[in-house]
């Protein structure tokens, strides 16, 4: 399990090193994190590769209720191999 405190909350979270069985619960706590710290748009970098990142990603994202919305990143910040997440504020 990837420990969240080692990570740098800085509404960027690139998952190419993790084992998809972490991210689940990765992205969830990431997500916290960055509310806490009043980070409202979050760009998760999954790949582009069969899309296994990419599904586990968008279905914690439509699983939290603290996800105002998400969507594919333009060309410019990853295309298909990232995704946008807008935060509500707390």
């Amino acid at each position: 399990m990837a420990d969240i405190k080692k990570l740098p909350i800085d509404g960027t979270l690139d998952l190419h090193t993790f084992h998809p069985s972490d991210v689940r619960d990765l992205v969830k706590n990431y997500l916290i994190e960055c509310q806490k710290i009043r980070i409202y748009r979050v760009r998760i970098i999954h790949g582009k590769g069969a899309g296994v990142l990419r599904e586990i990603v968008h279905s914690v994202l439509s699983d939290l209720s603290f996800v105002a919305q998400f969507q594919l990143a333009d060309e410019r910040e990853g295309a298909w191999g990232a995704t946008l997440a807008n935060l509500k504020s707390i």
